[in-house]
Order: C-alpha cells, then sequence, then structure tokens
C-alpha cells in the first residue's frame, strides 16, 4: 500500500534525490519494475531520452486507489514503519524517484494490478496530478516526455545523445548481468539494442559480453556469495567488468572488494590484470546500510572483513576445482642486452623441450626460448611496419557483424579514430555493423574476428594499436606441439632482426637465463668456475666498491 511516509521515517531516508541526467530515470524505473516483481521490462528512448523515456513492465501493478499518491514525495509502499528502514529488501525505498521525474519533465503512468477490472492513467507535472481510468494491459508502464523542457540550465549540460546511450546500455547490462532471470529489451531511437530473455547467468553474459567471455566463464555457488568468474585467460587492463550486487542490488565495487577478489585469484591472476565477474552478495538486510547515497549504488557492511574473506574463498576455491596451470619459479628474464651490443648472443641450439621451448647455450648459461612467445614479437614487429604503410582495402561485398550491445555504443562513439585505422563501418541495426573496408593487414583474417579484436581493445583504454596488433601477432606465430628442431635458425634470426627481442607483444619474456653459477650453487658446487662471468660479471662491475666487497665477504662466509 503506497502511503506518506511520517516525518521521522522522511529526515532518516531523505537524500533529496535529484533528476540531473536521463540515465538517473531509466535507473530509478527499472528499480520500481523489479520491486515490483516483474518478470519482463521494455525500455525505449527517444532524443537522448530528452524527448522521451518509456519503461513498460509486467509487474504487479499500482491499485486505482493509490495511484494518485505515487507522484508525492516520500510516498512509498516499500517501507511501512522504522523496522523496515533498518532491513530494506528493495532496490528503491525513500519514495522519492517519482516526484523527482515530475519535476524534471512530464510524467505519465498507466497501470492495472492483475486482479482489477480497467486500468488507471496518472499524467503529472510538478504540482499537477490528474488520474483518469482507462484501458490497459496488467503491469505498469512509465512514460517521461520533455525531460528538463522547463529547466533550461539543466538541459544545456546534457551529453551528447551518443555518449547517453553508451551509459544507458551499460546501465541495463548490468541489470542483465545481475537478473538474468528478466527479460530484458532496450531499443534507442527505434532501434533495438538488447534483446534479453529469461535465462541463466553464463546466457546473460553471452548477452552482454559477448559469447567468447561467456565460454570463459566459471561458477561460484556459496551461501553468501553467487555469481561466475572468468577463467584466468580471459583478463583485462582495467576492472570494469568486475560487477558486484548485494541482495540483488546493483553496486559500485569498493577496492577493498575488488581486490579481494583478485587475491582470490592468486598466482593465477597476471600482475596489473583484472578478471570478468559478475558475483552477487546475500546478506541479511539489517546487517547493511543501503542509504548512504543518493543514487543507491553504495553499500555499508556491518561485517566487512567477514565479506571480503567470503568473496576471496568463494573465488579461490572455484578456481581450485578446474584444471588450471600452476606457477613456477622462473630463472632470470633478460630485458635487455649486454652493454654495447644491441641485438640478442649467438647461440648454440641444445634441443627443443615439449615442442614448445628451444633449450639453447650461449655465454656460458643455459637459455630457454619460449618459441611462441618469439615468434609473436617477430610477427608483431612485421604487423606494425604493416600496419602503418598500409592503405585499406574495400570490400566488394560489405559483410555484417554481429556485436554486443555494449561493445556497439563504444564502437559507435570512438569511430572516428577507427576510420583512421582503415575501417570503415556502419551501424545497421539491432547490433549489426555493416563493414565496408578493412585494413590491409588484416585482409587475411575473418572479418568479425578482426573487427572484435579492434573493439575489444578500443574498449580495454590503454594503446588500441599496440593491443590490436599483439592479437594479431598470435595468430600465425607457432603453437606448443608445432615446434621441431628445424624452426631455430628462423627463429634466431627473426629475433635478431627485432629492436626488442627480449619480450613478446604481451609483456611476456621470450627468454629466460640459467647461468651455470646458479645451477653450480643450486648442486652445492663451489670451486675455480665460481666466478661471475657474461651478463652477471658486467652487473657486478657496474656495483660500488662497497657493494663489490659486501659481496666478497657473502661468497668467502657461503664457501665450504
Amino acid at each position: 500500500m503506497i502511503q506518506i511516509l511520517p516525518v521521522d521515517i522522511q529526515r532518516l531516508i531523505a537524500a533529496g534525490e535529484v533528476i540531473t541526467r536521463p540515465l538517473d530515470v531509466v535507473r530509478e524505473l527499472i528499480d520500481n519494475a523489479l520491486d515490483a516483481s516483474a518478470t519482463r521490462i521494455d525500455i525505449e528512448l527517444s532524443g537522448g531520452g530528452l524527448t522521451a523515456i518509456s519503461v513498460k513492465d509486467n509487474g504487479s501493478g499500482i491499485p486505482a486507489e493509490e495511484l494518485a499518491k505515487a507522484p508525492l514525495r516520500h510516498a512509498t509502499s516499500k517501507i511501512q514503519n522504522m523496522q523496515d528502514v533498518h532491513a530494506i529488501r528493495t532496490l528503491g525505498f525513500r519514495g522519492e524517484a517519482l516526484w523527482s521525474i515530475a519535476y524534471a519533465g512530464y510524467l505519465q503512468i498507466t497501470t492495472r494490478p492483475q486482479h482489477q477490472l480497467g486500468g488507471t492513467e496518472l499524467f503529472a507535472f510538478q504540482d499537477r496530478v490528474r488520474v483518469a481510468p482507462t484501458a490497459c494491459p496488467a503491469g505498469t508502464r512509465v512514460t517521461v516526455m520533455k525531460l528538463f523542457e522547463e529547466l533550461p540550465a539543466r538541459l544545456r549540460i546534457q551529453m551528447q545523445p551518443s555518449s547517453e546511450y553508451r551509459d544507458i546500455i551499460m546501465l541495463v547490462g548490468r541489470y542483465i548481468l545481475h537478473h538474468p532471470q528478466v527479460s530484458f529489451k532496450l531499443v534507442l531511437d527505434g532501434e533495438l539494442k538488447f534483446q534479453h530473455v529469461s535465462s541463466d547467468l553464463i546466457h546473460a553474459v553471452g548477452t552482454v559480453f559477448g559469447p567468447l567471455s561467456a565460454n570463459r566463464m566459471m561458477n561460484v555457488q556459496t551461501p553468501m556469495v553467487q555469481g561466475v568468474i572468468s577463467r584466468p585467460e580471459l583478463t583485462r587492463p582495467r576492472r570494469d567488468r568486475m560487477h558486484l550486487s548485494v541482495n540483488g542490488r546493483p553496486i559500485q565495487a569498493t577496492n577493498e572488494l575488488e581486490n579481494a577478489i583478485i587475491s582470490g585469484y592468486g598466482e593465477f591472476l597476471p600482475a596489473n590484470q583484472a578478471p570478468t565477474c559478475i558475483l552477487n552478495l546475500t546478506l541479511p538486510p539489517e546487517t547493511l546500510d543501503v542509504n548512504i547515497h543518493p543514487t543507491k549504488t553504495q553499500v555499508a557492511f556491518q561485517n566487512l572483513s567477514e565479506v571480503l574473506e567470503a568473496l576471496k574463498t568463494a573465488v579461490r576455491d572455484s578456481l581450485l576445482q578446474h584444471p588450471l596451470a600452476q606457477s613456477a619459479p622462473l630463472p632470470k628474464v633478460v630485458t635487455e642486452p649486454l652493454q654495447d651490443k644491441n641485438s640478442l648472443p649467438d647461440f648454440r641450439m641444445i634441443g627443443v623441450y615439449r615442442e614448445l621451448y628451444f633449450l639453447a647455450e650461449s655465454e656460458g648459461d643455459l637459455w630457454v626460448i619460449d618459441a611462441h612467445a618469439a615468434f609473436e614479437r617477430i610477427w608483431y614487429e612485421k604487423l606494425q611496419v604493416a600496419f602503418r604503410k598500409a592503405e585499406p582495402l574495400e570490400l566488394p561485398s560489405p559483410e555484417m557483424v554481429q556485436l554486443g550491445a555494449e561493445a556497439l555504443g563504444i564502437l559507435l562513439e570512438r569511430a572516428p579514430m577507427l576510420m583512421q585505422w582503415g575501417f570503415h563501418l556502419e551501424p545497421f541495426g539491432a547490433n549489426l555493423v555493416r563493414v565496408r573496408s578493412i585494413p590491409q593487414t588484416l585482409s587475411k583474417l575473418p572479418i568479425q574476428n578482426a573487427v572484435q579484436l579492434v573493439i575489444d581493445s578500443a574498449i580495454s583504454g590503454s594503446d588500441p594499436e599496440r593491443d590490436v596488433l599483439a592479437r594479431l601477432a598470435c595468430l600465425p606465430s607457432l603453437k606448443a606441439g608445432q615446434i621441431r628442431a628445424d624452426h631455430g635458425q628462423e627463429l634466431i634470426n627473426g629475433l635478431k632482426s627485432c629492436q626488442n627481442p627480449w619480450v613478446c607483444p604481451h609483456g611476456r619474456p621470450t627468454t629466460l637465463r640459467l647461468p651455470e653459477r646458479d645451477i653450480a650453487h643450486a648442486f652445492g658446487r663451489r670451486g675455480v668456475r665460481d666466478l661471475p662471468r657474461g651478463r652477471d660479471a658486467e652487473k657486478a662491475e657496474s656495483q660500488e666498491p662497497s657493494d663489490q666487497h659486501e659481496a666478497a665477504l657473502s661468497a668467502k662466509r657461503a664457501a665450504p
């Protein structure tokens, strides 16, 4: 039942909520639909959301006798007494959203509960409210028109429609991820962006991030933590795909929560990389404070340390249930040549290990060369030259490519940058893109894969050209199981021609060096050969005299 909250409760929960952009309207109306137990939510916007916003659901509806109260301030059916304030179970609770919307634009609500004969329609603008009977299906449709028309100062600061739509696509994507059992449809200026049918979380990941990500997710299921996490090979340099919710409420994850998840990965996760995860925390409402921010996307936890430990443990246990690669100690990583030398040393090949690694001898040390990483570096530098010189290749027949909705939003915003690379792309509706030209460097690759590589790199926010070429360099490079001894000379010649032969394009080392001296020490050997040589000798010569003296003393103490 909708009622005006008592003054003491108003003072406790009031946030002075203000609608500042169309995104705020969409978020509040989706929350209301979910609170009404909707299983289908259709969202439509036009004119960047300033002309019209419509959110339709098949939820419980609003009884005719209560509808007139809906746009009044602090009118809500979600809180009845002070006990409810301290154990909030709904996404909305303040009774300020519809009131704020009615002051920002023209509000229309058409609603009918399932058991009610005939519907009711409400029109509201500021303090003016009119209610009349109407015919409508069960559920609720809320329409907001001419947003900020009477607020010119706020209208002037609105973002471009493409930017607003990008953020709305991401917002709706988050709701799909946290409520996969609800069907969502998003239409922007008559163009379908999302069409998600009620399903499980893995399929929701496919809707939002694409099938490649969905196929690399693992389930997490504990009493407190439920959701999915990505396998260690699916990582990103940013944390923008680490999504958390609390009792179904999407929240802005704090650094502490994100670090707990990353800590759960341990050595499985490369340094400075973040996983993809969609996790929901199920906690008693009385142990939370969801009323600490106007947008209700921040939550204070009564037992934060317990929550952090639960996240870390849930992620770790899920990973341990799958056959994932284990970490191992490494020999010394070589990142630069000897002084006055700008290339690799001369190698004497010894053999091939596991059809992936070359074992070689040089400078008196044992070297291990990751053949795949080395060939990636060779191809990367070849592609780098070709990428900068190549002209766009006009396709005889434009190809249609299906992209995820979030990727498409980024693509539309960064189309001018992609044009400089040789891509001529045109949106074609329903998450389709028409590809008219591609860089000649990519002409031998499947179109969809090439576009997806570019989009993924553009979203990452790092160096798009480098990321694209690094991924492309992986495709023709020989992989594990393909390496033979007769590939050795080809690899050495290619590496010697590289400007930077020491790391692959992804930052992993191409060579590891195990000094003979370290091998001898591991076997407990000491003798006339126990002297730094080659690169170790050069490093020793660069030490200060005091450092050399201390090193000599340490060696003398270690000698038998």
